[in-house]
């Protein structure tokens, strides 16, 4: 480019946004090294501890969103909203972005009004099958929206869609471990089936309590387990299996650091039903039981987890029913070595790779045109 690429990426809450906002940042600085690229997140949610950790600049807006429980709290909501849109502008103003990008979450709300109404083209990237609430409002200012599900234009303007995928994090994808020696790591035995159950950062109680409700079932088995109980739940459950005898084939641990050893490791993994997280089984061409989680806007967890099971690409147990249904079903799948490889074979064929990096071009059109 001929003048210099300025960049503002907006949006957070989860990692589900996060990660693929990193990602397009990090796609972005490859290409252009001199980028000046500024996050903006909202006060107090995990962006603003991880995005500097990735080595970017982040300004907090102090957006939240609607109490539905609580209505009369909202009048200090549309306080908030009201500062973070002048916030907004003072810090596009000063930056002088050519191109701003939404992930989704609070913050990305008044960041891309203020940017469209100033002028700025915007692109927004849904990571979901079902649209969040935001880049539904978003996508009318919005010059491109880039998804990773067919169908979307339920949601958007035809015209403005690129399927794109889900960026996911890289050191996923750069593992060089075999099979036996991701395994070794965890100190469990190659020789025999493991099975990967991750519930977010945090865990999630439901899939916690089903691998309680089947300790004797686990320990009969045969097979070998990593837990990643999150660690909200990590002392509550050692103190159950301190009441249980001893279970070496079981390894609960608080939170996995390295997620591409604990996947190469797995032969079927457990797991909520995030954006990110999809897109990475499909990458990797991952046999997982998907437990779409019940806490979330409008069922999305429910919706990415169907768009999977109709094409025959995973398993799927509600979370009402997981407690009495998914330990036997996973115990009963890892042991099913034909439908493991048609469930590897079906979920690759929905792999979308170098997401971050096309999406990164049409950022950088947008700039250019700007």
């Amino acid at each position: 480019m001929e003048k210099e690429l300025r960049v503002i990426i907006s949006g957070g809450g989860t990692g589900g946004h996060i990660f693929p906002a990193v990602s397009i940042a990090n796609a972005i600085r490859a290409k252009y090294p001199e980028a000046k690229i500024l996050f903006v997140g909202a006060e107090g949610r995990m962006e603003m501890q991880r995005v500097p950790q990735a080595g970017y600049e982040i300004k907090g807006l102090p957006i939240q969103g609607f109490d539905r429980k609580n209505p009369l709290k909202n009048i200090k909501v549309l306080y908030k909203i009201w500062k973070s849109q002048r916030m907004a502008k003072t810090i596009i103003r000063e930056f002088q972005p050519q191109v701003a990008v939404g992930v989704g979450g609070y913050a990305s709300g008044p960041t891309l009004n203020k940017a469209a109404a100033m002028g700025i083209p915007c692109l927004i990237q849904e990571q979901n099958s079902y649209a969040g609430v935001t880049n539904k409002l978003l996508a009318k200012k919005a010059a491109k929206i880039c998804v990773a599900y067919e169908g979307m234009e339920r949601f958007f303007p035809q015209e403005k869609i690129i399927m794109t995928g889900n960026p996911v994090r890289q050191q996923l994808l750069d593992c060089k471990l075999t099979r036996e020696e991701a395994i070794k790591t965890f100190g469990l035995d190659p020789a025999k089936k493991t099975i990967l159950i991750v519930g977010g950062s945090l865990g999630a109680r439901t899939v916690n309590e089903s691998v309680l409700q089947h300790l004797e079932d686990i320990r009969k088995s045969g097979v070998q387990v990593v837990w990643q109980t999150g660690k909200y739940y990590y002392g509550e459950m050692l103190k159950h299996l301190n009441n249980h005898e001893e279970m070496p084939m079981l390894k609960p641990t608080d939170f996995i650091a390295d997620m591409g050893a604990a996947y190469r490791a797995a032969d079927l993994v457990i797991s909520r039903a995030g954006a990110s997280s999809i897109s990475e089984f499909c990458l990797l061409g991952t046999p997982v039981i998907l437990v779409p989680s019940p806490n979330v806007a409008e069922d999305h967890q429910t919706k990415n987890a169907m768009a999977l099971v109709n094409k025959q690409a995973a398993l799927y147990v509600k979370d009402a029913e997981a407690r009495e249904k998914l330990i036997p079903l996973a115990l009963e799948t890892v042991n099913d070595a034909a439908r493991l490889a048609s469930l590897s074979e079906n979920i690759l064929k929905l792999a979308l790779p170098n997401s971050a990096d096309i999406i990164a071009d049409e950022v950088v059109k947008l700039a250019h045109n700007a």
